[in-house]
């Protein structure tokens, strides 16, 4: 029988060691092996085939199934409020960019009449907008 340390001991050196590997995590980025575009973009076909496989296999829904709402919960609110408050706010640039083509459609686009409330109508209006974004994509 092999010799191993228990889960909670493997788990507890993980936890005190690994976050002293942020200037090592840093520098990987900065200067990567290979080009992080390059190599992601030629395993697309290898991403798209596990994706198939997995959601063939169901497994989206095991994990979804084995976590709960608890450990989503409690994890979420671990981390999430300070990682979420600190990436909207260094987003704000990239935000822009990305929704200005969006913002510029919407400006451009001449909705048809508006009626009165709960007029069906109305959802002309939301046709006309959807397939004006959707042309845009």
């Amino acid at each position: 029988m092999a010799k191993i340390k228990s889960a909670s001991e493997i788990a507890e050196k993980w936890a005190r060691v690994t976050p002293q590997r942020a200037p090592d995590y840093e520098a990987g980025i900065k200067s990567p092996r290979v080009d992080w575009a390059i190599a992601t973009k030629a395993a697309e076909d290898a991403y798209k085939a596990g994706v198939i496989k997995a959601a063939n296999e169901g497994r989206f829904g095991k994990g979804v199934t084995k976590a709960g709402t608890a450990k989503w919960q409690e994890k979420t609110l671990a981390v999430g409020p300070a990682r979420y408050s600190q990436g909207v706010s260094i987003a704000g640039p990239a935000y822009e960019k990305g929704f200005a083509p969006f913002r510029d459609i919407i400006e451009k686009t001449t909705l048809p009449p508006r009626f009165s409330k709960g007029d069906p109508r109305n959802i002309e209006r939301v046709k006309v907008m959807a397939e004006a974004l959707h042309k845009g994509k």
